[in-house]
């Protein structure tokens, strides 16, 4: 409320959750003379308003955040990094237990996910001389720094272990090597999978998009779990039943973990989650999440039956893909709107005077 000449309150303008408030009422704008005194003595009259009535879309006809410039290419690359992560643990535990089906399918889906990352990473970036232009300089307080350097590590020991599969066909003088390194090689890409798991979570939480930073806390252990549905389900579809305990396994703990942080995630983020049921974003979510349900079904009814765990896991991968395009576009909606950029910050400073009053 706030005082005018006279003694009483008008309501004060305000910004809420269903867009700008009390505009309008009693006050008209007026241009030219009518602004002046003689608009002050007739104010009242019934004059009709120069302008329309404030409608909160936007900052002068632009939005209050710009959009990331984020192509598809960037929700494709958060999906095959985690797909390479995942498996790359996956195959270290199947060359431990001694499952060589499994240990195949898990390293070459690794090196199949990194090729496809760095693929769609230089896309993205335009040119691949900004690729290795970031490798210049290691900068721990850049997600995109950090990230660079965490995917350029993995690949080292990841090509080494996949290149371990194919050691008949190598050149004699290199089959000695690559035998020598294969176990070390895994577990050494093994050690790395986490943080290439987890560190494009940060990546993108680490913004002023809204729906993506309010989710940050959450938002690593949806990844993982996403990581592990995927490499879960890519185990599942190329190994056969007998080998792929340890695919289902991973496929369920990262359907549980994907549902419960997902969950804990919508309702931390306040206002910011709405983008996530809404749109394409929307869709894409629903969809993931219904087929992660009936893909971990399958996975426990069919888990000796060939066709059924082949269709789980090939739903369990799809699942994931959603899963991370559905995050991109719920980011990139809320960016659009300003209320999910200024309703969030209002309540953060009403917190905060809150806790110095007290």
């Amino acid at each position: 409320m706030s005082t005018v000449p006279g003694g009483h309150t008008e309501p004060r303008d305000e910004v809420g959750r269903h867009g700008l408030r009390n505009v309008g009422r009693g006050r008209e704008a007026q241009t030219g003379t009518a602004g002046g005194r003689r608009g002050r003595r007739r104010a009242g009259r019934g004059e009709q308003a120069m302008v329309p009535d404030a409608d909160f879309t936007s900052y002068y006809g632009r939005p209050v955040l710009k959009a990331s410039p984020w192509s598809a290419d960037i929700p494709a690359y958060l999906f095959t990094g985690g797909l390479a992560g995942g498996s790359a643990l996956l195959a270290a535990g199947a060359d431990l237990t001694r499952r060589p089906a499994l240990r195949r399918a898990g390293r070459f889906g690794a090196l199949g996910g990194l090729f496809v990352s760095f693929a769609l990473l230089v896309h993205d970036l335009g040119r691949p001389s900004r690729f290795v232009n970031m490798l210049r300089v290691a900068k721990p307080t850049s997600p995109m720094s950090v990230g660079t350097w965490i995917l350029t590590a993995f690949a080292g020991p990841v090509s080494l272990a996949a290149a371990a599969e194919v050691a008949p066909v190598l050149p004699r003088r290199w089959r000695a090597v690559v035998r020598l390194a294969d176990r070390p090689a895994g577990l050494a890409a093994a050690a790395i999978a986490p943080a290439v798991m987890s560190y494009t979570a940060v990546l993108v939480s680490d913004t002023a998009t809204p729906s993506w930073h309010e989710g940050y806390r959450e938002m690593p252990f949806v990844f993982v779990g996403s990581s592990l549905l995927a490499s879960g389900g890519l185990g599942m579809l190329a190994a056969p039943v007998e080998q792929a305990g340890p695919a289902r396994k991973a496929a369920l703990a990262g359907a549980v973990l994907e549902l419960a942080a997902e969950h804990r995630m919508e309702q931390s983020m306040g206002i910011a989650a709405e983008p996530l049921h809404d749109g394409t974003a929307g869709r894409y979510l629903t969809l993931s999440k219904a087929l992660t349900v009936l893909g971990a079904a399958g996975t426990l009814v069919g888990s000796r039956n060939r066709v059924v765990a082949g269709v789980s896991g090939a739903t369990l991968l799809v699942s994931s893909a959603l899963s991370r395009f559905g995050l991109f576009h719920a980011g990139q909606q809320s960016a659009l709107d300003p209320k999910y950029t200024v309703v969030p910050q209002r309540e953060r400073l009403e917190r905060r005077a809150e806790t110095r009053t007290v």
